[in-house]
């Protein structure tokens, strides 16, 4: 959400920066609704003052015993009651439509995004670890699941539909290790607090984080006024609208291992097998809250957090910095994080980092109050992914795997496994 503002300060950056995202630019279209708008205020006051003027006309004119004049006021208040009442609904229509199309603009990026249109102006940042190649042919995950009789899409089908999955014994509790395990890493090692947010959200929170109105194609409504969250960015965001924080509060870093719920609209005949790509999945999200001096490293540490986790697991991963035209909708810079797969032998994306600037905050009016008493500013969000949940199982899977199709535990999630060493296919 923009400051209109802004806007009007800065039309030529405004416009560059829609540029940058293939857009067109808007500053002109965006301006001149809101010259309709404060014409509109204006001619609200204007009427207003008047009918002030003419109270007090009409009280000097009972005063003098002049009847006729005072009628002659009365009725041309009467006139103004009905102008005032057309010109607020104007200012109000008009408002409306200013902010409509403002939450309908995508965020600005920041200087440091490399510009491109696409997925294939991405730029490789940095790479950690080497890609994992066997003596043997390499299996994707759906194989290896279903191969160890733990992983079952068909039962899943027969009662959801395509995009869901059972997994089952040891494989089971291989997931709920990883989510365990990272959970305890970020509140353990990286400053994040634990949260066990609502799944279900109101029309506002999905607002606040900028999925409506925009996606909404993309998510799952549930009756009678709900949202399923596609991830726990938006209830851990939303903690903190329209409230006023103080600086020393800031930064403020949050956690939730919670499950997700997409409807992939947009991602017909994608991944249509196995869990790359699912409308139900477990995710472990990273939201921090901070000042506007703060956000930037609170990015690369956001980003350093879910790294980590790959680092301890031993996958091998590289990490992109998104171009204007890939990042989200509400991104001002993202870090994509994309995990080796030795089955499909390619780099996936297992996370997403993004500082969002004060484009959250504004849609959410959650602001800060500065140590310093310069009054109250809005704050910076920051959300990512540490990690997706059922992607890191893919990688585990196809990464630990054996030529027998077994799968070995990683020595990570050891702790959490109860004694079991290796995943193997039972009797």
């Amino acid at each position: 959400m923009y400051d209109i503002r802004w806007i009007r300060e800065n039309a030529a950056l405004f416009d560059q920066g829609l540029s940058h995202r293939s857009a067109e630019p808007l500053s002109a279209i965006v301006l001149a609704k809101d010259d309709e708008r404060r014409a509109a205020i204006a001619l609200s006051q204007s009427a207003q003052e008047r009918r002030n003027a003419l109270s007090k006309e009409i009280g000097q004119a009972i005063a003098a015993k002049d009847q006729a004049r005072a009628d002659a006021l009365k009725a041309e208040v009467a006139a103004l009651k009905d102008r005032l009442a057309d010109a607020e609904a104007l200012e109000k229509r008009l408002i409306a439509e200013l902010d409509a199309a403002l939450a309908a603009i995508p965020n600005t990026p920041l200087e440091s995004v490399p510009v491109g249109a696409d997925e294939h102006g991405n730029v490789v940042t940095r790479v950690w670890g080497e890609p994992k190649h066997f003596d043997f042919e390499a299996k994707q995950h759906f194989d290896l699941g279903e191969g160890l009789e733990m992983m079952d899409f068909e039962t899943a089908a027969k009662m959801s539909g395509a995009r869901f999955v059972i997994n089952k014994g040891h494989l089971a509790r291989l997931e709920r290790a990883i989510g365990q395990f990272m959970l305890d890493l970020h509140t353990g090692e990286n400053g994040y607090t634990e949260i066990n947010p609502p799944l279900l959200v109101k029309d506002h929170a999905m607002f606040g984080t900028g999925q409506l109105p925009k996606f909404a194609e993309d998510l799952f409504h549930v009756e009678p006024d709900f949202w399923l969250i596609p991830t726990a960015e938006v209830s851990l965001t939303n903690m903190v609208r329209e409230s006023i924080l103080d600086e020393k509060e800031l930064p403020m870093r949050v956690t939730a291992l919670t499950h997700c719920f997409r409807a992939e609209a947009g991602s017909a005949g994608r991944d249509t097998r196995g869990m790359i790509r699912q409308h139900q999945f477990q995710k472990v999200e990273l939201v921090t809250i901070a000042t506007p001096e703060q956000s930037a490293a609170e990015h690369e540490h956001m980003t350093a957090s879910a790294e980590k986790v790959l680092q301890k697991l031993g996958l091998a991963y590289r990490v992109m910095t998104l171009c204007t035209g890939d990042m989200g909708f509400g991104a001002q810079k993202t870090y994509d994080i994309e995990v080796w797969l030795p089955g499909q032998g390619m780099y996936r994306e297992i996370s997403s980092c993004s500082v969002c600037g004060d484009f959250q905050a504004r849609r959410m009016n959650a602001r800060f109050k500065a140590a310093d008493g310069n009054g109250n500013r809005f704050v910076h969000t920051l959300n990512g992914s540490g990690l997706a949940v059922g992607r890191t199982l893919v990688a585990v899977l196809e990464n630990y795997q054996n030529a027998d199709g077994s799968v070995t535990v990683p020595s990570a999630l050891l702790p959490y496994m109860g004694g079991i060493t290796k995943i193997e296919k039972v009797g």
